[in-house]
């Protein structure tokens, strides 16, 4: 089973830990993790999802610190970061 802390490999985030950082998806960092691992089989399944996809793929995860915005700025990240290799 995989699990948010094995995303990390070599001492190098996953994408998507580097998004959250980067577009500020980080809040309280209660939801974090299962919005991040919620995003992983998101990305597995589409590797380009477009933000209502994204908002899709999340909506079983509940955040109440934000908006979602900046969240779904952190795939869209993430899914470019890997799409550019």
């Amino acid at each position: 089973m995989l699990t948010i802390e094995g995303l990390e490999k070599d001492g190098k985030l996953h994408p998507l830990q580097e998004g959250f950082w980067e577009e500020h998806g980080l809040q309280c960092g209660y939801c974090t993790p299962g919005m991040i691992m919620a995003s992983v089989h998101l990305l597995s399944q589409n590797a380009s999802p477009s933000r209502a996809q994204i908002a899709e793929g999340l909506r079983g995860n509940l955040c109440r610190c934000t908006g979602y915005s900046h969240i779904i700025d952190a795939v869209n990240h993430a899914a470019k970061a890997v799409a550019r290799g």
